[in-house]
């Protein structure tokens, strides 16, 4: 029983890339932004190219990201309830 780890689909791993991705780049740009703020980049700076979608990025994949594990969260929770019925047959 111990050894029966289940084999998750293709959608399965495709959202858990897809939830690592967002959450990954969202820490990313928030130790980007603490690392710049400690280093002494100005407000004018902060509106030069790269830094407006990396202040963006946490707003937006954070919420993202959550909602991806949440449907990942639904989909392993439907599949592994069809293979206990399955197994109990």
């Amino acid at each position: 029983m111990a050894n029966d780890i289940p084999n998750p689909r293709p959608a399965e791993r495709i959202l858990a890339y897809m939830v690592v991705a967002a959450v990954g780049l969202s820490v990313l740009s928030f130790l980007a932004l603490i690392i710049a703020t400690a280093v002494g980049t100005t407000g004018e700076q902060f509106s030069a190219f790269p830094w407006p979608t990396i202040i963006v990025l946490p707003l937006v994949g954070l919420p993202i990201g959550l909602v991806l594990m949440i449907v990942l969260l639904v989909l392993t929770a439907v599949r592994r309830g069809r293979e206990a019925k399955d197994a109990s047959k």
